[in-house]
């Protein structure tokens, strides 16, 4: 596991954190140093057809080691990080053989990764646990997807008695973001069918995700002195504060779970004169997604016969879609991945993500796109961590998934 380990501490310690309020591709200058060193491991571990494009997407071939014709299959992985909280400086500390006890990540901070409040903890006792100092995010969404694919690559390079066909790997950046798919080269890439490296607990298989919109709302007040506001002074925070409360209490990320629907209301800023809202509309299903958004121009339009047209401004723009309609059809991709767990020893976790990967967007563009684990757990904050032998398993996979696509699909 050294080569493995070594990778993914070279690339969490390289800061690639994406800015949503970046127009640029990729979303900051930074990423380019880690797409870069990309390159060059790519090349020195001997895949060819290695490039970069102008966007930062880093592409590359394994090309197939037998006589028989196979599918093109693809591993992708992000290599930004959330813009949630803190990239720089990442120090990277080891459990090693974790006993269940309280891990303190930063004494100062009195920050505890503990199994009271992540009973996940506990089942990785034994194990060696990779996690933060407390004064960062960990970086293992998704360069533990990133490092377990270039171990994979440089594993079936060295055992050439692995048979399997053409591979494709792809690392992109602005995943974060929501932008990772948006400049991916599919046609480009070539393959019959690829696999997101981006998921957590060993196991996961995801094939299902959220329909995604986000919604921005502007709310337009009329700012008076207070002294002689009355019948005169419209407040943007009050009436924003009575559009909150428009939409069902029990539809809230903190609220829901499973198949579950919601609305989320992320960010907020506002005055007298104007109050702005940002929110995500959240479901599963197709029918009820579309149902949502109508419910969210509704309320707008109610507030605007209320108050005055043009009070309310609401723009809501779709991100994403389920990717289940364009899996389902080729559901042998999942198949395989399912078969090779199960020849691992690995129990299949087979969920829809409460949320959206690459994948989804990918899969829409032409090129069917499940999401795998890749270890890492309690993303986007400093309580991140992933175990070495979860991203082993992981490479394993990748591995695996490679030859019993030549296995089955050989003619």
């Amino acid at each position: 596991m050294e080569k493995l380990i070594d990778r993914f501490i070279k690339y969490v310690k390289i800061d690639s954190q994406s800015d949503p309020e970046s127009n640029t591709t990729p979303s900051t200058e930074k990423q380019w140093n880690i797409a870069r060193e990309l390159v060059n491991d790519l090349k020195e571990i001997g895949m060819q057809d290695v490039e970069i494009d102008e966007n930062g997407y880093v592409y590359a071939t394994l090309p197939s080691n037998i006589d028989k014709e196979v599918p093109t299959i693809g591993f992708i992985a992000h290599y930004d990080t959330a813009p949630d909280y803190s990239a720089e400086h990442v120090n990277p500390q080891f459990f090693e053989n974790y006993d269940g006890s309280d891990i303190v990540l930063n004494k100062e901070k009195g920050l505890v990764l503990s199994p009271d409040y992540f009973p996940e903890l506990k089942k990785y006792i034994g194990q060696t646990i990779i996690h933060t100092d407390g004064n960062s995010l960990l970086g293992a969404d998704d360069k533990a997807g990133v490092a377990e694919i270039m171990d994979a690559m440089d594993y079936l390079i060295q055992h050439p008695e692995i048979k399997h066909g053409k591979i494709r790997v792809g690392f992109n950046p602005d995943e974060e973001i929501g932008l990772g798919a948006h400049k991916f080269d599919v046609e480009k890439f070539g393959a019959d069918w690829a696999y997101t490296m981006d998921g957590s607990t060993v196991g996961e298989l995801e094939f299902e995700n959220f329909n995604a919109a986000g919604a921005k709302v502007k709310i337009h007040g009329k700012s008076v002195h207070p002294g002689y506001a009355k019948n005169k002074m419209i407040n943007s925070m009050l009436i924003a504060a009575d559009f909150i409360k428009a939409f069902p209490a029990n539809e809230t990320p903190e609220t829901t779970e499973g198949y579950e629907g919601f609305y989320h209301l992320h960010n907020m800023k506002g005055d007298v004169e104007l109050t702005e809202l940002d929110y995500i509309i959240r479901d599963h299903d197709r029918q009820k997604f579309e149902a949502r958004k109508k419910f969210f121009q509704k309320v707008a339009d109610d507030f605007n016969k209320k108050y005055g047209e043009g009070t309310v401004e609401v723009d809501i723009k779709d991100q994403y879609y389920n990717m289940r309609e364009k899996i389902e059809p080729v559901m042998h991709v999942v198949d395989i991945v399912e078969e090779s767990m199960q020849d691992l020893g690995i129990k299949p976790i087979i969920k829809a993500i409460r949320g959206g990967t690459d994948g989804a967007q990918l899969s829409f563009k032409g090129l069917p796109c499940p999401n795998v684990f890749a270890g890492g757990l309690n993303f986007h904050g400093p309580y991140e961590f992933v175990p070495v032998e979860s991203m082993q398993k992981a490479r394993d996979l990748i591995v695996k998934v490679a030859e019993k696509t030549a296995q089955k699909f050989g003619k």
